[in-house]
């Protein structure tokens, strides 16, 4: 018995001994880019794609903040959006690039838990908007005179807090429990943030149990709203269908389709990193997923959805002056209204003198 009572001490003494190890020890971050040419290009590349994402998100931010025209339910969850997307580009670039570029690949364990965490909060807030989004359009669509009473302020209010709210309590106790696990051997991560999967693979005990919980929560928090997404547009293609005007058709289901590339875009990102078996995860193939939904998708999100909008184009136009130099890219790029929005940032910065454009976006 006490020989028994003494393998238990010990083996409790030293998990906690790794634990305060891990604690005070700095974990190493892989990175995404090597000192080759090949390398510090695709660097350069990605810190531009980074300045567009952060630009563009915060221009759609303050539009909808300023313009008046832009107060609506539908607006307030794009806000939302814009609002996750330039946090999630934040969370997981500054530090990647500050490694690179200082030579340093360390990050102290509170700084990974607290990177973990906002990476988990900003995903899953992401996954519930998208969700709440379709029904939003759904009711637009199906329910138009009832718009105002199901889609009211406070009801877009309470889903935007509900989605912050259950995005971040389930980002906290996945957070604090793979934080509370030992970490053995280097305390590399294979990545160039501290992302569940490679985060996971440093944990010297066994969880079995554990992953298949996080599995079934990632079912579950990704299945749902892709439920919601499918059975809100199958109910809009049904009333699309019988309208008899093909204007009608055509204006009912534009802004319907931006969002379904955007919800394409994320939730198939999502599923490719997160509903594999850990066996078949591979440090590229997590890096490569992480790249697209953490940086390209943000900021492909506001050129898909925010400026193939008329209204948030007559707002850009309201609230910056200097945005007539971006609606005389009409002009030459009339089939591609993407390529001048790329263009702001830096009209922003350079003001450019043009007549003004009447209508940009046909009816």
């Amino acid at each position: 018995m006490n020989v028994i009572c003494m393998y238990i001490y010990k083996d409790f003494e030293g998990t906690m001994w790794l634990r305060n190890q891990t604690s005070l020890a700095d974990l190493i971050l892989e990175g995404l880019f090597d000192d080759s040419p090949t390398h510090l290009f695709l660097f350069c590349l990605t810190i531009v794609v980074y300045l567009v994402a952060l630009s563009s998100n915060t221009l759609t931010i303050l539009l909808i903040c300023v313009d008046h025209g832009l107060h609506t339910p539908m607006y307030f969850l794009l806000l939302q959006l814009s609002l996750v997307d330039l946090m999630h580009v934040c969370t997981t670039f500054p530090k990647m690039a500050t490694n690179y570029l200082s030579g340093s690949k360390s990050i102290s364990f509170l700084s990974c838990a607290t990177q973990h965490f906002l990476y988990l909060s900003l995903g899953g807030a992401e996954c519930l908007l998208l969700a709440l989004m379709s029904y939003d359009r759904y009711v637009a669509i199906c329910h138009p005179l009832h718009y105002k009473v199901l889609m009211s302020r406070k009801v877009a209010l309470m889903m935007a807090l509900t989605s912050w709210f259950g995005a971040s309590l389930n980002s906290l106790i996945h957070t604090v429990i793979l934080m509370h696990f030992p970490f053995c051997g280097t305390w590399k991560i294979h990545h160039f943030y501290c992302e569940y999967p490679a985060v996971v693979k440093l944990v010297c005990v066994d969880i079995t149990v554990y992953e298949s919980k996080v599995y079934i929560s990632t079912i579950v928090l990704l299945l749902l709203p892709i439920i919601l997404v499918s059975t809100s547009y199958g109910f809009i293609l049904h009333s699309v269908i019988e309208m008899r005007s093909a204007g009608s058709k055509r204006n009912a289901f534009a802004p319907c389709s931006s969002h379904l590339i955007v919800v394409s875009l994320w939730f198939g990102a999502c599923i490719f990193s997160y509903m594999r078996p850990s066996s078949q995860h591979t440090p590229l193939q997590d890096k490569t997923g992480s790249v697209f939904y953490s940086i390209i998708t943000p900021t492909l999100n506001p050129l898909i959805y925010t400026l193939r909008n008329k209204n948030v184009a007559k707002a850009l136009r309201r609230v910056v002056p200097v945005a007539e130099s971006y609606w005389s890219c009409s002009h030459i790029y009339t089939y591609n209204n993407n390529v001048c929005f790329f263009l702001l940032p830096f009209l922003l910065l350079h003001p450019l003198s043009s007549p003004p454009i009447t209508s940009l976006y046909p009816i």
